[in-house]
């Protein structure tokens, strides 16, 4: 008889093995999500928008990749949209509905974020998928504000926080129903057993990928459209993406990667490069 460590059922576990991504309904629950809404207005009513701050697009990730960006690694900074400005530089709109996400470093430096991202329910859901000495890596609250909300093309995590062996899992917590109009998650089942197509990398010179990005038929996607509260587990392997959102509401979202860090290597041409280690959610 197998024992399975953790909340994921057998059932649940056999879908993310085939699948490479599976859906938890209901995971977060109202009071959760109006806590990390709420700190999260707070946040944004304190920020300074004359303050440093740079553009975040998947598209021009090499171009918009500063100093702003490698620091945030362990500081809760600030991304604008692309379209937030007009050709003088000026905001369109009030800075409320002009950030793309806040990163990376939610979950340690703010108390609404970190209690959720170290509940008991987070680290029962990774005993279940074998972790053994996980850490947060990065955590990001994500807008997707209406009608400006940008696109994040096809890619994998594994591309981005890469150990050997590889070991990401993407936790993907819906703050807002998140539907096609809206710019909900889209996935190819199964295709995390291809493996990782290319890595993202940074040297001397900034920040690249190693390789081209394939062309992926849009055919292959489904749609991920999942009520407010429920969480996605994405396979660091697994090919997704988003489109803008052409609605006008927005799709607010908050994003947690996990790696092990027992029995792998976190690769040193990361992009991510921290001071101190980050403090692991259990050991077993």
């Amino acid at each position: 008889m197998v024992v399975i460590e953790g909340n994921l059922s057998s059932e649940q576990l056999q879908f993310f093995d085939s699948n490479g991504y599976l859906v938890l309904e209901s995971f977060a629950s109202q009071e959760e999500i109006q806590s990390m809404r709420k700190r999260m207005e707070q946040l944004l009513d304190e920020f300074d928008c004359s303050s440093d701050a740079s553009v975040f697009s998947t598209k021009n990730q090499q171009e918009t990749t500063n100093d702003h960006f490698f620091e945030s690694a362990e500081k809760i900074s600030f991304f604008w949209e692309e379209k937030a400005f007009d050709e003088d530089r000026n905001l369109k709109q009030p800075k409320q509905l002009s950030i793309n996400k806040v990163g990376h470093a939610l979950h340690e430096k703010d108390d609404v974020f970190n209690k959720f991202s170290s509940s008991d329910k987070v680290s029962s859901m990774l005993r279940s998928l074998g972790y053994k000495r996980p850490v947060v890596i990065q955590s990001m609250y994500i807008f997707k504000q209406p009608g400006i909300g940008g696109e994040v093309v096809p890619h994998q995590d594994n591309s981005f926080l890469y150990t050997e062996p590889t070991t990401c899992t993407g936790l993907w917590l819906a703050l807002e129903d998140a539907t096609i109009v809206n710019g909900c998650l889209w996935a190819i089942p199964g295709s995390h057993k291809n493996g990782l197509v290319r890595r993202f990398l940074r040297d001397e010179s900034g920040v690249h990928f190693d390789k081209p990005s394939p062309c992926y038929n849009q055919e292959d996607f489904v749609s991920l459209e999942v009520k407010s509260g429920s969480l996605v587990v994405i396979h660091g392997d697994l090919i997704h993406q988003s489109f803008e959102n052409q609605s006008s509401k927005s799709r607010h979202a908050y994003s947690l990667h996990v790696v092990d860090t027992n029995g792998c290597k976190w690769a040193e041409d990361n992009w991510i490069r921290r001071n101190v280690d980050p403090e692991p959610l259990f050991s077993s």
